[in-house]
């Protein structure tokens, strides 16, 4: 059920891709952001083994390192959907309404905002359809009361570094504009 979504999203960049001006970047990192995805959906999640797998490559266990006592790669793909997403999201609005590089790119955080609750929405109504053990193998929130509102809020902190990270890449000085 959870790449549903990707084959969607892999059909919209594909009809989109030249009516939407995107770059090789965002095409880049929408696409990242769908194998990421994709793999954290092939291991439910909460069961991807990404501290096995650092133990192994690097010697040491980040879960121990941090503190964690639950498997984190799910706040991962939250966090990067909001980092990956808004770049190809702020040329979307861009070349769709004609707006400013400003304004697309606080449309761009309020689609990753309002997808990221609208996703939450989903996991809740497929979860209240199956049983609580099943429920809790699909959502993966790993007893975590607030995994939803933490999960949201990744996205939100990611699509916002990116815009402030793109925004400090284009400086601005004495006798230059920036582009709108």
């Amino acid at each position: 059920m959870h790449n549903s979504l990707t084959v969607v999203a892999l059909w919209v960049l594909w009809c989109g891709r030249e009516r939407w001006r995107l770059s090789l970047g965002d095409e880049a990192a929408a696409l990242a952001f769908l194998a990421v995805h994709s793999l954290a959906a092939h291991w439910l999640y909460s069961n991807v083994p990404y501290d096995r797998w650092s133990q192994q490559v690097f010697g040491l266990s980040i879960n121990a390192v941090m503190g964690w006592e639950r498997n984190h790669f799910d706040r991962l793909v939250h966090f990067l959907y909001g980092v990956c997403l808004t770049p190809a999201l702020s040329a979307w609005a861009r070349a769709t309404w004609h707006v400013s590089r400003r304004h697309s790119g606080v449309l761009a955080w309020g689609l990753v905002v309002v997808t990221g609750v609208v996703y939450e929405w989903m996991e809740w109504g497929v979860a209240l359809a199956m049983s609580p053990e099943a429920a809790e193998a699909y959502n993966g929130q790993q007893g975590d009361p607030w995994d939803a509102h933490m999960d949201m809020l990744l996205a939100a902190l990611g699509s916002m570094l990116t815009l402030a990270l793109a925004r400090w890449r284009r400086p601005v000085g004495p006798g230059t504009r920036r582009a709108s």
